[in-house]
């Protein structure tokens, strides 16, 4: 947790004993839903049930996005979360839009028509800030979603850090996923070129104010511990 919070400085971050987070480990690897998570860490409030159904129409079998790293922690003194998004070589920055099978049933494609309403709603909230914001499912879905999850978020009073990290020199995913991120500088350029289209590089690394609560969007990188073992 140290390491974390010294990756979002300044940002006043307060940690302890009762601070949640996921995954906890290679003995339980499952990532968060914060429909999930964030009642286990904030119970008092009424924003995950808000935020599943600002999702999904018909939230039974279907899914809202998972978290590679989620922790319930107090942000300016108040209940908030980090949210983190972690890659490690270029061919994950994937551009594609979200996808609706064509034999898809009429349940999901409402989810499918709900999601796509609630990234439009969520783009016209960041273009209060910045008029460059061009977040659609149909693009860069899964920074799209990350980001306007966020902004719903700070919209229903939680406080978010959303951070996009790039972990460095795994050697052991070249031959099955892609040459790794070299450095820092290599992660750097990769996200702007991935992301700067769709959520502008002036809205990070500041405090934000969007809704009842703010929002920091962020890019760093960190070495790796180890290497990752080859797939096959």
């Amino acid at each position: 947790m140290r390491e974390l919070t010294e990756l979002l400085d300044p940002i006043d971050i307060q940690t302890s004993a009762e601070t949640m987070y996921m995954p906890r480990g290679h003995a339980a690897p499952r990532e968060a839903r914060l429909e999930r998570f964030g009642p286990a860490w904030f119970p008092e409030s009424s924003a995950w049930r808000d935020l599943k159904s600002w999702w999904l129409k018909y939230p039974a079998g279907a899914n809202t996005p998972n978290w590679d790293i989620a922790v319930g922690c107090r942000i300016e003194g108040r209940p908030g979360l980090v949210l983190v998004e972690a890659k490690a070589n270029w061919p994950e920055l994937g551009t594609a839009g979200k996808l609706l099978r064509t034999n898809a049933s009429l349940k999901s494609r409402s989810n499918h028509k709900r999601i796509a309403s609630a990234i439009a709603e969520a783009c016209t909230g960041w273009r209060k800030l910045d008029q460059r914001v061009a977040i659609t499912h149909d693009s860069h879905y899964q920074l799209a979603n990350r980001v306007a999850f966020a902004w719903k978020l700070s919209m229903l009073g939680i406080p978010v850090v959303l951070l996009y990290l790039g972990f460095l020199g795994d050697e052991g995913i070249r031959l099955d996923a892609g040459a790794p991120f070299v450095d820092a500088r290599d992660w750097q350029r990769a996200f702007w070129n991935y992301a700067e289209t769709t959520i502008p590089r002036d809205l990070f690394g500041r405090r934000l104010e969007l809704g009842l609560a703010p929002i920091w969007l962020l890019s760093s990188s960190r070495d790796i511990i180890e290497a990752s073992p080859p797939l096959g």
